[in-house]
């Protein structure tokens, strides 16, 4: 699963409340959470992301609670993938459990707008732009295929579970 798109760049420690503030959480409309991603950040988010994006950002991306809103309403606003120097255990499960790639790597090699590829499960992520292969810390298999089946639900609809 090959997954392609322009970097957008933030820095370290983005929490979950910066993803998607609490006050936007009280809908099962995912397409609300996507329209206010990182919009106390960044107001211009989901300018940059449409068509398809990367995330790239610093250290301990999605630290703060554990509210599952947080990756869904990245991958509802358009991100194909996250790259970050580290996570929060937490919200990198997360993300996973609902089919958004996450990759550890060293993002200092990232600028805004680069073009970044990443095959799901490869052990390096490409900048097209700077022509560069960046090491990543690799997924365990079962994380692997459960991003490639579209998140944790569909994985075990079709295997029926562990």
């Amino acid at each position: 699963m090959k997954l392609q798109g322009h970097a957008v760049k933030y820095g370290d420690n983005i929490s979950t409340d910066l993803i998607i503030a609490g006050k936007h959480t009280k809908t099962l409309n995912v397409r609300d959470l996507a329209d206010h991603a990182m919009e106390d950040l960044d107001p211009a988010f989901g300018r940059r992301i449409s068509g398809g994006g990367i995330l790239a950002a610093g250290s301990y991306f999605g630290c703060g609670s554990s509210r599952e809103q947080a990756p869904v309403a990245l991958k509802e606003a358009g991100v194909l993938f996250i790259a970050a120097k580290t996570f929060s255990r937490i919200f990198y499960r997360n993300a996973v459990n609902i089919g958004l790639p996450v990759v550890e790597c060293d993002t200092d090699a990232i600028s805004d707008d680069d073009i970044l590829e990443y095959d799901v499960g490869a052990e390096v992520l490409r900048n097209i732009t700077q022509k560069k292969e960046l090491a990543v810390t690799p997924l365990p298999e079962i994380m692997v295929e459960i991003l490639k089946e579209g998140g944790v639900v569909p994985y075990i609809r079709k295997y029926g579970g562990f």
